[in-house]
């Protein structure tokens, strides 16, 4: 069974510095496994690594959706299955890196998420009483349909509280269901998974400042080009920091709230990445403070 390094954590633990030296060192190419990189014209916020970042390493899966598409699990699974096979066939090493828990456990799991047909009307339903209503009727009701999925999800992540409504409205089967149902699947490749970890004030620092360097590049500006330039975001513009600044520009919240905002919530967020990871058992560890040539070393002793 051929090997697939997988380098995943939190946001803003390094997974780009060591992906890219790993590379480098294995003759690898890189595909992302981040559900909002996949954007095109969403590069600040995102924190993509620029050409430069990259170093001349290739990356698949990057850069290459409209804001206003919809992607799918499903559809990150096939593409990353796709991307993996072709760097196998010229020889390579696939090392798959980024932090989307859900897309990481589609892979090393073979879990099998139904590309549902997309029920507009039902979606505008739910949006609506999202405005009326506010997010936490819906939040107990999905956490009444699937109990299990609701407690990997923040009550205020409307993007993956819709999606159990409309998985179950579409289906009949809970999330968590269809997740157990595909888990009987087997692997195709011998995933060789590793996560970045660190002392959570040391990585919340680190969180504050790579959003005061977002703010410093342009956030706010690429916000305001992208809604220039298109007409609807049904996922795109869920993305943390990207609605903070729509939100900042509705009049809803002053710019300090809006920053202090973008930050907390970045933070819940790398709380919920770290148990996500957490759970995987077959992850090993790797400590975010060490140098990357040491956690190259780790990674290489069992490759």
């Amino acid at each position: 069974m051929e090997k697939v390094i997988v380098i995943c954590g939190p946001t803003a633990s390094g997974k780009t510095g060591l992906s890219i030296e790993l590379a480098k060192r294995v003759n690898g190419e890189i595909v992302s496994v981040d559900s909002m990189q996949i954007y095109q014209e969403m590069d600040i916020g995102t924190a993509k690594p620029t050409k430069e970042e990259q170093q001349g390493i290739k990356h698949y899966l990057m850069d290459f959706i409209s804001p206003e598409d919809r992607y799918s699990v499903a559809d990150y699974k096939r593409d990353a299955k796709q991307a993996i096979k072709k760097i196998l066939e010229k020889g390579k090493t696939p090392i798959v890196v980024g932090g989307t828990g859900l897309y990481v456990d589609s892979l090393i799991y073979e879990i099998e998420y139904p590309n549902i047909e997309f029920d507009e009307v039902y979606r505008q339903e739910l949006e609506q009483r999202v405005e009326t209503e506010g997010l936490e009727n819906l939040y107990e009701e999905a956490k009444k349909i699937d109990p299990i999925a609701i407690q990997k999800i923040s009550a205020n992540d409307e993007k993956r509280i819709l999606r159990i409504l409309e998985i179950y409205h579409a289906t009949g089967k809970t999330k968590t269901e269809q997740e157990i149902d595909s888990r009987k699947n087997p692997v195709e490749y011998d995933y060789q998974v590793y996560a970045l970890k660190w002392d959570r004030e040391l990585l919340y620092e680190r969180i504050n400042k790579r959003v005061d360097l977002m703010l410093e590049q342009g956030l706010l500006e690429e916000v305001k080009g992208i809604l220039e330039r298109h007409e609807k975001f049904p996922t795109a513009m869920q993305g943390l920091g990207y609605k903070e600044v729509v939100e900042f520009f509705k009049g809803n919240t002053t710019k300090e709230e809006m920053i202090e905002k973008i930050k907390m919530e970045t933070r819940r967020y790398a709380k919920r990445q770290m148990t996500w990871f957490r759970k995987n058992k077959q992850t090993i560890w790797l400590d975010g403070q060490a140098s990357i040539a040491k956690n190259i070393e780790i990674i290489l002793e069992g490759f």
